[in-house]
């Protein structure tokens, strides 16, 4: 019985990793020259049954750092205007010393040794957050160092597509295409999706592992 309630601890489910889900919006592809200008990271739960669920948000619109590339391309992608004064954008160190308080703080509570990015198409956004924490010095990043959840490659095993939009629309969850390239939406939606494939695989009785049968073990070695 001790086992199974260990396996439904969120600190036993993914080797000690707390999963942080993580959306960026940036002016261009260029993690070391492009802006950052928009970031949400939505902080999960797991209850006693061991079912995995959104805790909360938190959401920062970012002021491009001195020197930022910005390509007009990804601007009227994403709609973007980073001169605009009534987005409330704040620093990059602003916002990531907000973000590793909360995420130490979930991720302490949980019992978890570090933190994991969850994102979809992770090494886009994994790659904009290590490169801004970098840039501004800043230490002890909860994050790990190159280890990532990418929910494109979990919704292509688990759903059958690999775009955000398409892969949630097969899994039943709603998604607005008017309101995608949203961080804030895109966190939010991409969270439920890797929430619903990893409860599903529990469902399916892919967690937690089943034990060795020892019996059958022992005779095999007895014989």
């Amino acid at each position: 019985m001790s086992d199974i309630c260990d396996a439904n601890k969120l600190n036993h489910r993914f080797r000690g990793y707390f999963p942080v889900v993580i959306d960026v919006e940036t002016a261009g592809f260029n993690a070391q020259t492009d802006a950052l200008l928009e970031i949400a990271v939505s902080i999960l739960k797991m209850d006693d049954e061991g079912i995995i669920g959104l805790d909360k948000t938190l959401h920062y619109h970012i002021e491009p750092f001195e020197g930022a590339n910005l390509e007009p391309e990804a601007l009227a992608f994403n709609g973007i205007d980073p001169g605009n004064p009534l987005r409330g954008a704040v620093s990059e160190k602003e916002a990531f010393l907000e973000i590793f308080k909360e995420v130490k703080k979930a991720q302490k509570a949980a019992g978890c040794h570090r933190s994991i990015i969850v994102a979809h198409n992770a090494a886009f956004d994994h790659g904009f957050v290590s490169q801004a924490i970098e840039r501004n010095g800043l230490k002890r990043t909860p994050f790990h160092p190159f280890a990532t959840f990418d929910t494109a490659t979990m919704a292509g095993l688990a759903i059958g597509h690999t775009v955000l939009a398409k892969a949630c629309a097969m899994a039943g969850i709603p998604f607005d295409n008017n309101e995608a390239h949203s961080a804030l939406y895109d966190t939010e939606r991409t969270a439920e999706l890797f929430c619903l494939i990893v409860n599903r695989w529990k469902a399916l009785g892919g967690w937690p592992l089943a034990a060795p049968d020892t019996d059958e073990t022992n005779d095999d070695e007895g014989a």
